[in-house]
């Protein structure tokens, strides 16, 4: 499955959005990537025609099942990472700006000696 950063990047704000107001439009996406609504168009046309979510005839976006599975492994990882650069001393806002950069290229075996790490604090 491989999939640019920029779409990880839009599949992980619907889901955090949809548990966050329950529902997903795009100018929500848009406001929560800071970027302008057509590149949130562009995108989402894009993740539509590949399979990944779904729009209704009200414009609502939800994530299909694959779009799920990227997008929880995403967030997984970036609050994963946030909560260890915290634990290193990092202030909150910073780790989550930090994170996002480097949830994308993490290697596997880079991110679980994180995940390990975490869980034993």
């Amino acid at each position: 499955m491989n999939i640019r950063e920029s779409a990880e990047d839009y599949l992980e704000m619907i889901l955090m959005l949809s548990e966050q107001k329950g529902e997903v439009r795009s100018i929500d996406i848009a406001a929560g990537l800071g970027v302008s609504k057509p590149s949130v168009s562009v995108a989402m046309k894009q993740l539509r025609e590949n399979g990944y979510i779904l729009m209704d005839q009200s414009n609502l976006i939800t994530l299909t099942d694959a779009g799920m599975v990227i997008a929880r492994k995403v967030y997984n990882r970036h609050k994963t990472i946030t909560r260890f650069l915290m634990q290193l001393g990092v202030d909150e806002e910073t780790a989550k700006e930090d994170a996002c950069k480097i949830e994308h290229d993490l290697s596997p075996a880079t991110f679980e000696a994180i995940r390990a790490h975490t869980r034993d604090e």
